[in-house]
């Protein structure tokens, strides 16, 4: 038996899923990879996302053969782990006032939208290896250039790039832009509106709240062992190349998402492979052991005869040949993130459940504008004189690939 909706279902529905779509706002800021239903289900859910190559280049000599490289492809795995859902009971006495579903309908909406934009927020700040700590409060453009400036440096400059800031860091921007010459468009459009628009390369986007990054605990006097083998990480096509299990003299107090910094070790323009300076930032990924942690990204030096892959993807320059080296941490202080991101190296994986219909449960669907299938479902019970309403979602998110993405953190 086919499904039957009453008009007013239909309506309903779609009023849902348009709120739904136009209220994902970060998620549709980051690229999206269709999946196949029968395949997700054969694979148990997860498939390899491959990462952008990099290329080695050489000088030719006429009359001499050049040298081909191995290229290395890497992937990582992106899996279909949120699964959404709010579900609500509406019983014969409230279902006389047509208002009620309506509400409930479009808190569901609320509700599965932020939960979708949160989990794109969360993975750019917990897993991004970007970190641009700031001293004091969101103020002014050298705090959104300083991003740019790290992204530029590191060779991402052909990309499209996303800023997600907080509610009260967006509206510290807006508040500087705001007490300029207001007889300027986007002077009086940041007065007027608190907007901002396209800042130092970025499209700015406004959050309500950033995910919450604890200050460090580890204290000042922990050391990492910077020997030959532990920064010279060696990429390899069949492995998740965006951590690499390394040494400290502790790991006691670290926690996931800390962010630091290597004495002696240089972040490269991962194009050239020139250094660029600047000390490389990277991110804890687990606390495994009394001095053991997996960081992000590797530490992929390139040094004593380096296979290709190494050269190839060499994304640290060691200025000092020590043994250890000091670390010194970037979240000092407890922060929103406000993360930033190059777009393809986040990627939204849609996924479908297979509901079957005229089993006794009314089911309609809708796919938003990122591919996001909303399902909605309505059973009467004739015991409980109540009907069920069931709204779902289901999808992945994977970083690609966390040397292209990061979070600004103020009040450091």
């Amino acid at each position: 038996m086919a499904n039957s909706f009453s008009k007013e279902d239909r309506t309903l529905f779609e009023d849902t899923l348009q709120e739904f779509n136009d209220q994902c706002v970060i998620s549709k800021n980051v690229a999206k990879f269709g999946t196949d239903g029968e395949l997700m289900e054969r694979a148990n859910d997860t498939i390899n996302r491959p990462v952008p190559y990099i290329a080695n280049s050489q000088t030719r000599t006429v009359g001499s053969a050049v040298t081909a490289f191995d290229a290395t492809q890497l992937k990582v795995p992106a899996t279909l782990s949120y699964s959404p859902n709010v579900t609500f009971n509406l019983d014969a006495l409230e279902m006389r006032d047509g208002l009620q579903g309506n509400k409930l309908s479009k808190a569901a909406s609320q509700r599965l939208s932020s939960d979708l934009n949160n989990s794109v927020r969360d993975v750019v700040s917990l897993e991004g290896t970007l970190i641009v700590p700031v001293s004091g409060a969101a103020g002014d453009y050298d705090d959104i250039a300083s991003a740019e400036s790290m992204m530029l440096e590191q060779g991402l400059d052909n990309y499209a790039r996303c800023l997600a800031l907080t509610a009260r860091d967006y509206n510290g921007l807006a508040g500087n832009l705001a007490s300029r010459v207001l007889d300027n468009s986007k002077s009086l459009t940041a007065y007027e509106r608190s907007s901002i628009g396209i800042i130092a390369g970025f499209d700015t986007l406004k959050i309500d709240a950033g995910k919450r990054i604890a200050d460090a605990a580890a204290g000042g006097s922990i050391t990492i062992a910077t020997n030959g083998a532990q920064v010279q990480y060696a990429p390899t096509a069949t492995a998740d190349n965006r951590t690499q299990q390394v040494t400290f003299s502790s790991t006691t107090s670290m926690a996931v998402g800390d962010a630091f910094t290597i004495a002696g070790i240089e972040a490269v323009h991962h194009i050239t492979k020139e250094s660029t300076g600047q000390l490389k930032t990277f991110r804890i990924s687990s606390v495994d052991s009394g001095t053991l942690a997996t960081i992000s990204p590797p530490l992929i030096g390139a040094n004593s005869t380096p296979a290709d892959a190494e050269i190839q993807y060499k994304n640290i320059e060691v200025a000092s040949t020590s043994a250890t080296a000091a670390v010194v941490w970037l979240n000092a202080n407890a922060a929103s993130a406000n993360p930033f991101w190059v777009k393809e190296s986040i990627e939204i994986l849609p996924g479908r459940y297979a509901v079957p219909s005229g089993q006794g449960v009314e089911v309609l669907r809708g796919t938003t504008d990122q591919g996001i299938e909303l399902v909605m479902g309505k059973s009467f019970s004739n015991s409980t004189f109540k009907t069920l309403y069931t709204f779902d979602i289901f999808y992945g998110v994977v970083n690609c690939n966390p040397e292209m993405n990061g979070s600004i953190l103020f009040g450091q």
